[in-house]
């Protein structure tokens, strides 16, 4: 099985990186194309089995699976390139905002590929991923238990309906930017209180590894394990009160809220 990459950025690259490194791709097998050369030149370097396709277009005539590694803003022109060469095989897509419906359109009527909608986000980058599949896919079972494999590579994964992607964006897509501007907000009051910063930004960091961890582990709710840390008239309920009081809570799902509906705008277009 030949597998390709159309885009070597960022999250592109560490999916394939992912799969080589743990043995599901063999470097022979894999096809990559990107239209910045130093992208696939730097592939090339740490993987020298791997192809360089000349353009799109070759790297879809030769694959057997494509994944779809561009920036949404790119993906419609990189389908009108590929679409006569679809056929019958797997095209995969990790493009925020395009649907099911909207990559069939972009590949046109009687295009006769297989597709599969994935959402990765950054954390995949040090193997501590969540990709949700979309469940309403159109590859046989054989090549969908592929593509779970494929991005449990990443860290973990989980088949999600199509009209969950919105939510699926907001809780893991964009999220972790809520959480690194927890992160600075934790270091920052660290620093107020007389730490150096460098030393701050790991307490926290590590901490938020830590609860994250414990949250995944022990499979208590979130709420019980904050309960667990209130002792009574101590630091954390304290804390804990300001929280509430100055709209945590609400700020995390209104900003949520925003990601889910910019989602949708994107998906309507």
């Amino acid at each position: 099985m030949k597998f390709g990459l159309i885009g070597a950025g960022n999250m592109g690259g560490t999916i394939l990186k992912a799969a080589i490194n743990k043995g599901f791709i063999q470097e022979k097998n894999a096809i990559v194309f990107d239209v910045v050369k130093a992208q696939t030149e730097k592939i090339k370097q740490q993987y020298p089995d791997i192809t360089i396709a000349a353009n799109n277009l070759e790297l879809a005539q030769n694959a057997d699976c494509i994944l779809l590694g561009v920036k949404p803003v790119f993906l419609a022109g990189v389908l009108e390139e590929i679409k006569l060469a679809v056929r019958g095989k797997a095209v995969v897509s990790i493009a925020a905002g395009w649907s099911m419906e909207m990559l069939n359109n972009g590949l046109g009527v009687d295009h006769g590929a297989m597709l599969l909608r994935v959402m990765p986000n950054t954390p995949a980058l040090v193997g501590e991923g969540y990709t949700a599949l979309c469940q309403e896919t159109t590859l046989t079972n054989e090549w969908m238990d592929w593509a779970k494999q494929l991005f449990d590579c990443l860290g973990t994964s989980a088949v999600v309906p199509e009209r969950l992607f919105d939510a699926v964006i907001a809780v893991s897509g964009s999220s972790p930017a809520y959480i690194y501007t927890l992160i600075d907000a934790m270091a920052l009051g660290a620093v107020k209180e007389g730490m150096p910063r460098a030393m701050a930004v790991q307490a926290a960091a590590q901490t938020v590894l830590g609860a994250a961890k414990m949250v995944l582990e022990t499979g208590e709710h979130p709420c019980k394990l904050r309960d667990d840390v209130c002792s009574p008239a101590g630091t954390t309920i304290d804390a804990v009160d300001v929280l509430k009081d100055t709209g945590f809570e609400a700020s995390i799902m209104a900003a949520m809220k925003a990601a889910a509906n910019r989602n949708r705008e994107m998906t309507a277009k």
